[in-house]
């Protein structure tokens, strides 16, 4: 397969996954996409033991998909120049020294729990994958939900007998409806006193 065939299967598969979510889920896009495609790969799996051709059939796919050329070299630049559309520069160097290690420990630290985990998970249904390879996806979905940042922070807030969170959502503009849709999601799970 080459990268074009690649990025238009995933293109198509997203836009299906997208349509299912918004018609039965309604979760936020990027985590109502994730979900479905983490149930149908899961489902594939679980069909591939009881009928081989399935297994097969997927084998024989994901043989044919050059991952380091599909993502090093395709999507990964999309990926980061999408992410970086959002980022003020000005507020990311002041906030710099206080930014780069917590990020830098909190995406070691997911990627050495997911990685593990993964690997674990893959050997128990009988796949074989490298550690390292393991630790790279880790890594990949490192990024958390903000309703569960929130919900987690004012956990701890009330744990810590703190009167005040404050959480920060700005960069939602108001014109991107995933984003207001987040807002109120965050909204419903942390109950706002303003």
């Amino acid at each position: 397969m080459t990268v074009f065939q690649i990025i238009a299967l995933l293109i198509t598969l997203t836009a299906m996954f997208s349509y299912l979510n918004y018609r039965y889920f309604k979760l936020p896009a990027t985590i109502g996409v994730m979900l479905i495609a983490l149930l149908v790969s899961a489902g594939l799996i679980g069909a591939g033991h009881f009928a081989p051709w399935i297994r097969e059939g997927a084998e024989n796919l994901l043989k044919q998909i050059d991952f380091d050329k599909a993502l090093m070299q395709g999507m990964l630049s999309f990926l980061l120049f999408a992410g970086a559309l959002h980022i003020n520069l000005d507020d990311l160097n002041k906030q710099g020294g206080v930014i780069a290690p917590l990020a830098i420990a909190g995406v070691v630290i997911s990627m050495f729990v997911f990685g593990t985990l993964i690997h674990w998970a893959l050997g128990w249904l009988g796949f074989e994958l490298g550690y390292a390879w393991c630790l790279l996806f880790g890594a990949l979905i490192s990024p958390t939900d903000p309703v569960a940042v929130a919900t987690a922070g004012l956990a701890e807030a009330r744990r810590l007998g703190r009167d005040v969170l404050i959480v920060d959502t700005a960069g939602r503009l108001s014109i991107d409806a995933d984003l207001m849709d987040e807002i109120r999601h965050i909204s419903g799970a942390v109950d706002p006193h303003y």
